[in-house]
């Protein structure tokens, strides 16, 4: 595909009772959003037509069931889910988790056959998706079963971006998880990242102690001592740029996180607090590390202003922007690579 040709961007619509139509549908009534990409909805045309006539919204969509038959000027609509559905916005149902992961899946399915070129995802419900053929955490879990890669959870906005060692698991079971093949394992995929998604060159990454103050040598805890520390020392002497632990509590004040390219926090809130607090808005989830491109915007379901028509799309179309620029980074590192080597 040529690098200035429009990229088809599949959306799976997450929990329908939630805002992921809203932002999604808001976010391509931007014509201008439409000269970057062709939006394509996995959906059906009565559940965008409800959504649409629920929140009053004006967003020209067109019914497809032929993915190599999109319309450039409008929101293509691909029918990939017969179930009726009635709107409870607001509510956790079993059927809108349901719709919801039938979204997810057929999404993924045409990203993995490449009739999509980047996925959008819009926030689901964990509880309610959940299923026989669905017992994931999130997204991420689903997408390093469907996926090539080893999965990172990358949390980006501009120059501040946070990757977690773990991610969507019990705070006790953290310390467990973290050992030295887990650290290298994610210090070499956001390195990697970095250079192909991002384009750094020779990326800095920062890693964030486990426990407070990184353990004070020892007396708050020895993982940092005995797991952290040696990891990041031999990481360093085969060539990464990696640094730290540093104390998670400090770490983000005065901009010092700016001083690296990355960050690697230890699990989910202790990256996730600063980042939403610095970004909230206009984050971007980005599962890093597989062969597909995935982003997201950085909120969840928002039942308590679901059906209003008052949800800000702005972090969708970041994650729209991202999962555009890093599919065009991607290709550019390949094809310099490629010439590399001949």
């Amino acid at each position: 595909m040529k690098t200035d040709s429009p990229l088809k961007l599949g959306i799976s619509v997450g929990d329908l009772n939630g805002v992921g139509c809203e932002v999604a549908l808001k976010s391509f009534m931007d014509k201008r959003m439409l000269e970057f990409c062709i939006p394509i909805l996995f959906a059906s045309n009565k559940i965008i037509a409800d959504q649409k006539k629920a929140l009053k919204l004006n967003a020209p969509f067109q019914g497809i069931r032929n993915l190599n038959r999109l319309e450039r000027s409008k929101i293509n609509v691909f029918n990939c889910i017969r179930d009726e559905h009635e709107l409870s916005f607001g509510a956790s149902t079993t059927e809108s988790g349901t719709l919801a992961k039938a979204s997810l899946q057929a999404a993924v399915k045409a990203l993995k056959e490449k009739k999509i070129d980047a996925l959008v995802t819009a926030p689901i419900n964990k509880s309610n998706i959940q299923a026989e053929d669905f017992s994931f955490p999130g997204h991420t879990d689903y997408l390093a079963q469907e996926l090539e890669g080893n999965a990172l959870m990358f949390m980006v906005s501009g120059q501040l971006r946070v990757g977690l060692l773990t991610d969507h698991v019990g705070v006790g079971e953290v310390p467990k998880l973290i050992d030295s093949a887990l650290i290298a394992s994610k210090v070499k995929t956001m390195s990697l990242s970095l250079q192909q998604d991002f384009g750094i060159g020779k990326p800095k990454i920062a890693v964030l102690g486990i426990n407070p103050h990184s353990g004070d040598n020892g007396t708050i805890g020895t993982e940092d001592e005995q797991i952290l520390k040696p990891s990041i020392k031999k990481l360093f002497q085969e060539g990464q740029l990696v640094f730290g632990p540093f104390s998670a509590d400090s770490f983000f004040t005065n901009g010092k996180h700016l001083n690296y390219d990355a960050v690697l926090a230890a699990y989910h809130d202790q990256g996730l607090i600063p980042f939403k607090t610095l970004s909230f808005g206009q984050g971007v989830n980005f599962t890093a590390g597989l062969s597909g491109v995935r982003t997201s915007p950085d909120h969840g379901t928002a039942y308590d202003i679901a059906g209003k028509n008052t949800a800000d799309e702005s972090s969708f179309k970041e994650a729209v922007y991202t999962a555009i620029d890093i599919y065009r980074n991607r290709q550019r590192f390949k094809e310099f690579n490629r010439v590399k080597d001949q």
